[in-house]
């Protein structure tokens, strides 16, 4: 019988602290003495334990003791048939999710709103994206979740499609009808994937949406690190009774490193007891506090803090009400303005402004007296800096892409570099993104539009984050030769 109590890899690391082995192994600080200033910034007890994988700390890439027992305890406490952990963010849990499914030529059906990891295992794996344009939001100016009968005629049209994968949730707290996804993809042969690296929390909390596993999804990857409480880089890979445990290892470990870090694997071990002991609870507040934030926000006036009032049964089929989400439009400023002005003149850090929201992202370690900052400053914002109306602000909108190669193709195919006004009509071999969220405005195999350039260089004029391309300041893109 597993107990929730125990944190394995955690009480491992504290045993072989207490022997004080001599080490003549890497990593070649050596337990901190080697390199003091990090041992200062780090303290004495972390550097201590980042240790090299040895018999009594087992080894992640293929556990058999005190890792294998923290997976066995992590799959219970979510659900799944079998739990991996990662230790490359949920960047590689995505990737090792669709690389586990789908090879080159096959096709994976998805909202056209994922993160750049899904479409990075793409050009990994020659597979092939099919799709699902996601519902938008005009006041909102937000991509939606993916309508089920869009999914179902996605289907039908490509029923040879490997897989269907769903966000559960969107970085803005939307969720789709995942159960029925899952039922559709299942009646028809595939597999149903779910990115939830903002969905850590549904595992434990009856008032938020249904997690992927209760779903029936085969493979989720889960960001620990984000609404969980794990360090930085620290992610799950949660596995259904249909996927085979030893495939989905071996692909794992055809990128993940064979030096896992054990500071990160601890904190999975420990974040994952803290859940399961008080994660209801703790998350219980977090609603409370996103639910009270939201109410202060919208009295504020100008500003628009959105919650369950979007649910539609279908595209909005549920809403993540720890997500603070606020559109700023009626205010005058762009998303992205209040987030620089709250990082700026009132040392407040949020954790993405896009073209017309922003998002406040709410945890376990939140209090109150950070929600009164943050309204308070906000007020500030508005009275300071908040214009008349929103005249000459460009609303975020979702671009549907048109699609003339697969990633792979594109992203490998003879390229030229044109300049970025130059580059409509041509197809692009690179991603265009605004880091955070990461969703790509330009995938490679798409082609570039006058809209998708407009609106690029809007984003770079508000100062939106801008990653992806070869050139770090986006003048230049670099596009296939010939004509497509």
């Amino acid at each position: 019988m597993l107990s929730q109590e125990r944190a394995p890899i955690y009480e491992a690391l504290r045993e072989f602290e207490r022997r004080r082995v001599v080490p003549f192994d890497v990593p070649g600080h050596k337990r901190g003495r080697g390199n003091p200033e990090l041992a200062a910034l780090l303290g004495e007890q972390c550097v201590r334990m980042d240790v090299n994988s040895m018999k009594p700390l087992d080894n992640l890439c293929h556990p058999v003791s005190v890792i294998r027992e923290a997976e066995e305890l992590a799959a219970e406490a979510f659900g799944a048939a079998h739990a991996f952990l990662m230790v490359g963010g949920t960047t590689s849990a995505v990737q090792a999710m669709i690389l586990s499914v789908v090879k080159r030529g096959e096709k994976v059906i998805l909202p056209r709103n994922v993160h750049r990891s899904v479409m990075g295992a793409m050009v990994l794996c020659g597979a092939v994206p099919v799709y699902v344009d996601p519902a938008c939001d005009d006041r909102l100016g937000i991509p939606l979740g993916m309508r089920r009968e869009d999914v179902e005629l996605a289907i039908k049209k490509h029923p040879n499609a490997k897989a269907v994968l769903v966000n559960n949730p969107t970085y803005y707290g939307i969720c789709s009808d995942l159960k029925a996804i899952a039922k559709m993809a299942h009646d028809h042969g595939m597999l149903c994937l779910a990115d939830e690296a903002h969905g850590t929390h549904f595992y434990f909390s009856d008032q938020l949406p249904m997690s992927a596993m209760e779903a029936g999804a085969d493979m989720a990857a889960v960001s620990m690190h984000k609404s969980g409480g794990s360090l930085t880089q620290s992610s799950l890979l949660l596995t259904g009774p249909a996927m085979q445990e030893g495939h989905v290892r071996q692909i794992i470990n055809l990128t993940q490193t064979t030096s896992g870090s054990y500071l990160l694997l601890s904190s999975l071990d420990i974040s994952r007891r803290n859940l399961a002991l008080r994660g209801r609870e703790a998350f219980a507040q977090v609603v409370k506090l996103a639910d009270y934030a939201r109410e202060e926000i919208n009295g504020i006036g100008g500003y628009y803090a959105f919650s369950k009032e979007l649910i539609n049964g279908d595209s909005v089929f549920d809403f993540d009400r720890t997500k603070l989400s606020v559109n700023t439009l009626n205010v005058g400023l762009a998303g992205i303005e209040v987030y620089d002005l709250l990082r700026d003149e009132y040392d407040i850090q949020i954790e993405f402004g896009d073209l017309g929201n922003f998002l406040a992202y709410l945890s376990i370690g939140d209090r109150p007296r950070e929600i009164e900052r943050l309204v308070s400053a906000l007020s500030e914002v508005r009275r300071r800096f908040g214009k008349p109306d929103a005249a000459g602000l460009m609303r975020q909108e979702y671009i549907e892409p048109e699609v003339v190669l697969s990633p792979q193709d594109a992203f490998y195919a003879e390229k030229t570099s044109l300049p970025l006004t130059e580059a409509a009509g041509h197809v692009c071999s690179e991603f265009v993104m605004c880091y955070p969220p990461g969703i790509p405005i330009l995938a490679p195999g798409e082609r570039i539009t006058e809209k998708i350039v407009e609106y690029i260089q809007y984003a770079k004029e508000k100062g939106c984050s801008m990653t992806g391309p070869e050139d770090p300041d986006i003048r230049r893109l670099n596009v296939l030769k010939g004509v497509y």
